[in-house]
């Protein structure tokens, strides 16, 4: 077994001191959001400020960075949230991940705030610099990037924020370059963008120049793992077939079909103009156009499921359009048209906004009567309201949760201050228990129960029936939790799923000693009883459940209501054992 040569940075802004150290021994076996969530829990309290000093902003690399491995470069992100006010990980594909991973930094700690004036946090093999930024202020995440990348060359990856992140709205995200160096990948949810503009930090830049990760304990050994890994991912018809030609936004038309997609503030779950905004007609349209329907976020990834988007004439309108952005901003905004959607998708990523965030808002605000669904040009005036920071604009910005206090409106969509993902808990409940349960609020990545989703045993629960879901989605937020420690997207599942030495495979390989898929979902419990102890420190005490409209409003055209019964949303995650089995 090899001496883990990984390193701990710890970085304050206070004084500007930075603190090198190898990966403490109860670390050693955490990686991305299982590290993320210790560190806060241990550095962070849990009654503070989000926007002040005491909070940390924490980068976390996952166990198998640096394996080589295709799709294990995703970057974790995390601190106390702005929009929840408890304990949040965000998580990014992108190239950020994968020069920490070449500089052999596990875990990046940013502790303080700068006392005075903005700066860049450059990072590089010589160490860690604090450049003034102040002329990069009021810059959108766009060229903010783009002047970064022009000072510092095109192999230093990006992290920034923009005008949302500088005033701190709570639905403002950290954009990530991408394998091109546009910022397209977002550390979304939970207003992490606004925690990193509390510490005056406009970006962060990271130089991997000739580095290279430390050695694993078998490389001969490794490289088969990734080969048959890789092969893994080819051969399977989700991972080699599906996500390469449709993305994530082929699951419009199955949402759709299933009675589940949001549609004007989740009055509905079948959106008339579907298969206009479907992953079928995106392919087509990109096609046509001459864009890319098939794109890497991140190096070396094989399943290359985002892509990107030309106007019509062939200038780059958007990419990494995704089914979160294109079913929130349309769908549930009334709004059918996909360049219209595109041209949403993009402002967001300018401003530095959480698409899902900000599409549940609009929504809210449209059913409040601030604009008209399916009225496009006044869903693009009120982003333009955020930029420029008016009082309308900030209460936007601030979330659906913010929008539903100012107007007084009744129906909004959101668990522990954050907005639901785009999938209506009635007619898809595995998901409804996860975003009524899991410590990051209503995120789908922390556990979504998808229709097809099974238990171990090979048990399909109903999504539309409630029989089954509270074991479904404990089971899930315990899966989510071992992918994203493991740093690696949660789309590979299918081939892992079935076969669990592919993971452990590489795990050792890398690692060295033994491993195993029940002693990673100890981890993910051990993950889980953290944040949830962080969040009860913090007075996040929200009853486990659903806002009421969800129980009381039956949803057409299936007319399902969530029906799961409280009592046994109070049990999901309480004292659950593995489910690795």
């Amino acid at each position: 077994m090899t001496v883990d040569k990984w390193q701990i940075l710890r970085l304050n802004l206070d004084s500007g001191n930075v603190r090198s150290e190898r990966v403490p021994e109860r670390w050693q076996r955490l990686g991305g959001r299982a590290l993320t969530s210790a560190v806060v829990a241990e550095l962070v309290p849990p009654q503070c400020d989000p926007l002040g000093e005491s909070n940390v902003l924490v980068l976390a690399t996952g166990l198998l960075a640096g394996s080589g491995a295709s799709s294990s470069t995703r970057l974790s992100l995390g601190a106390k949230s702005p929009l929840t006010g408890g304990i949040k990980e965000s998580n990014v594909g992108g190239q950020a991940g994968y020069a920490l991973t070449r500089l052999g930094v596990r875990c990046l700690i940013i502790e303080g705030s700068m006392p005075a004036g903005w700066c860049v946090v450059r990072l590089g093999p010589n160490g860690i610099a604090l450049n003034d930024a102040q002329d990069l202020i009021g810059l959108d995440v766009y060229q903010t990037v783009a002047e970064l990348r022009h000072r510092h060359g095109p192999g230093a990856a990006v992290l920034a924020i923009g005008p949302a992140g500088e005033i701190g709205l709570s639905a403002a995200n950290i954009g990530v370059s991408d394998v091109d160096g546009i910022p397209a990948r977002h550390a979304g949810r939970g207003g992490l963008g606004a925690v990193m503009g509390g510490k005056r930090v406009k970006a962060i830049v990271i130089d991997p120049s000739d580095s290279k990760p430390p050695q694993p304990a078998n490389k001969k050994g490794l490289s088969a793992a990734v080969r048959r890994f890789a092969q893994a991912l080819w051969s399977h018809p989700v991972t080699g077939e599906s996500l390469p030609t449709f993305g994530t936004s082929g699951l419009i038309n199955a949402i759709n079909a299933r009675g589940g997609l949001p549609t004007r503030n989740f009055r509905s779950g079948s959106f008339e103009n579907a298969a206009q905004i479907s992953g079928a007609a995106l392919h087509d349209l990109i096609l046509r156009r001459g864009g890319k329907p098939t794109h890497r976020c991140m190096p070396g990834c094989v399943v290359r499921c985002s892509n990107v988007l030309p106007d019509e004439g062939g200038e780059e309108l958007t990419r990494g359009l995704e089914y979160e952005s294109i079913a929130l901003l349309g769908a549930n905004c009334g709004i059918g048209d996909l360049d219209i959607i595109a041209k949403l998708n993009r402002r967001c990523d300018e401003l530095g906004l959480d698409t899902i965030e900000i599409g549940v808002a609009l929504g809210v605000a449209m059913e409040a009567g601030i604009a008209d669904f399916g009225d496009a040009e006044a869903a693009a005036a009120l982003l333009e309201e955020i930029g420029v920071g008016t009082p309308l604009g900030r209460t936007l910005g601030h979330g659906a949760a913010a929008v539903g206090r100012m107007f007084r409106h009744p129906r909004v969509p959101v668990v522990r201050g954050q907005a639901m993902a785009a999938y209506d808990p009635r007619a898809l409940k595995g998901t409804g228990v996860t975003f009524a349960t899991s410590p990051m609020g209503a995120d789908h990545t922390a556990g979504n129960a998808l229709p097809g989703s099974t238990l171990p045993d090979g048990t399909e629960p109903d999504p539309c029936q409630a029989e089954g879901q509270v074991m479904l989605s404990r089971y899930l937020q315990h899966l989510a939790a071992v992918f994203d420690l493991l740093g690696l997207c949660w789309f590979t599942r299918g081939p892992i799923l079935g076969d669990h030495s592919l993971v452990t495979d590489l795990l050792e390989a890398q690692h060295g000693g033994r491993w195993s898929f029940e002693e990673l979902f100890d981890l993910a419990q051990q993950t889980l009883d953290t944040e949830i102890a962080f969040n009860r420190d913090a007075g996040v005490t929200a009853v486990n459940d659903l806002p009421r409209f969800f129980r009381t409003e039956p949803l057409p055209p299936g007319n399902y209501t969530f029906d799961v019964p409280v009592e046994e949303l109070a049990s999901t995650l309480a004292g659950s054992e593995s489910q690795a089995s």
